[in-house]
């Protein structure tokens, strides 16, 4: 960590998610079903099925990079919300016990108050590290502020 002060926290709602990812993600799923569209529609020699096949196929590869498009994280002030590839979880601040990037990681984990470990997809440092850094920092941040007022309170 650098000598620098610490930034603000983000105001409540802030959402995390891979941005440069989905516009990747996104970009080439564009371009692979319009590749496939247009191969569908150029080559004389097929059938209405296998030309319908093409475009099917493009569909498909399209929603798969839809779901991996999926992961974000949203704090609020009630607690965060975990949105992985197939599946979304509530937290309250209270169960979230410790943010963990560690060196490696292909995303954020959360150790949870009941001992287990959730991954949270939507903080991911692939091709953009610093942001992912910037964001698991100010998730821990709120969480060691959100999760002591809570433990206070109650």
């Amino acid at each position: 960590m650098s000598s620098a002060s610490p930034a603000p926290l983000p105001g409540l709602p802030v959402t995390f998610r891979p941005t440069r990812t989905r516009v990747v993600l996104y970009a080439v799923g564009l371009a692979q079903l319009a590749a496939l569209t247009a191969i569908a529609l150029a080559l004389p020699t097929l059938t209405g099925g296998e030309r319908i096949s093409f475009i099917v196929t493009g569909l498909l590869v399209g929603a798969v990079l839809l779901l991996l498009s999926r992961p974000r994280v949203v704090a609020r002030q009630e607690g965060v919300t975990v949105v992985n590839l197939t599946t979304k979880r509530e937290l309250a601040w209270a169960q979230i016990v410790r943010v963990n990037l560690r060196q490696g990681d292909p995303w954020v984990h959360l150790d949870l108050a009941d001992g287990t470990s959730l991954p949270a997809m939507g903080i991911q440092p692939g091709i953009a590290r610093e942001q992912a850094l910037r964001d698991a920092r100010a998730l821990r941040d709120l969480t060691d502020k959100h999760g002591a007022l809570h433990h206070t309170a109650g």
